[in-house]
């Protein structure tokens, strides 16, 4: 089994601006998260041998989407979907699926994993070298999961489950390949803890506002960061809320003690 990392430049807010795209040979080809074209990509793909037979995505966010349409028209490869996020698809990437797919299924020569969190229809890519996980993980730094789509207690399980299965390499959707992915879970569980606590504690000191909770808990400049901040501090109450420990009012943005 062979995976490949080719990065794109695309339009993204990770820091180096790049998306990994994936190639993933064994037998068959399945490039998964083509973000944009570019001369590297469409000479990666030129050179997969038998050639691209498979089209699939680890999540529908713009920024791992946007070639999807070309390279399917360019290799005349099966594209896969999530069952029941079909339409989802078509409108993220402009083409209809081919073929769809739930957990445990193969695609091409690899098998789909659920790893919601993230996003709402997070998946992985599951092969004998490794997982391609999309933006569960990261090698440096943390993962953004923020409201609405985001889901931390549904994250917090994804990087259980992988930290479980114990994969070689985790292939990020941006970044480096992890070469450790049982310490990149662990780190990335313990940052989200970390946050969680960070939140609570901000609503007993007396924060109600979601901006109040958001001064209090990160403590720090959010310049150019501030709406996803926000957007992460809106997911972690969220959470809190399911979990028993807080009452949030969506309408008045308004958070308190359970």
């Amino acid at each position: 089994m062979r995976v490949e990392r080719v990065p794109v430049p695309v339009e993204t807010r990770a820091p180096d601006g790049r998306t990994n795209a994936y190639l993933v040979a064994g037998g068959t080809t399945l490039l998964v998260d083509p973000p944009a074209r570019s001369d590297d990509l469409d000479a990666a793909v030129d050179d997969a041998d038998p050639g691209v037979d498979h089209v699939a995505v680890t999540h529908t966010h713009p920024d791992h989407v946007g070639a999807v349409a070309a390279y399917a028209e360019r290799t005349g490869a099966t594209v896969w979907a999530r069952r029941g996020r079909e339409t989802a698809f078509e409108a993220a990437t402009g083409v209809a699926p081919d073929r769809t797919f739930v957990e445990g299924d193969r695609v091409g020569p690899a098998t789909a994993l659920d790893l919601q969190g993230h996003a709402p229809d997070g998946v992985g890519f599951e092969t004998d070298a490794g997982v391609v996980c999309g933006d569960v993980a990261v090698a440096e730094g943390s993962v953004v999961v923020g409201a609405p789509d985001g889901d931390v207690r549904a994250y917090l399980t994804a990087l259980r489950r992988l930290h479980a299965r114990d994969p070689p390499r985790l292939f990020a959707g941006h970044g480096a390949v992890v070469d450790d992915p049982r310490a990149t879970c662990e780190r990335l569980i313990d940052h989200r803890l970390t946050r969680e606590r960070a939140v609570l504690a901000a609503v007993e000191g007396g924060a109600r506002s979601l901006d109040g909770v958001l001064a209090a808990a990160y403590g720090k400049d959010l310049t150019g960061v501030r709406d996803l901040a926000r957007a992460t501090v809106r997911a972690h109450v969220e959470k809190l809320v399911r979990d028993g420990d807080l009452r949030w009012d969506a309408d008045a943005e308004r958070v308190d003690l359970a």
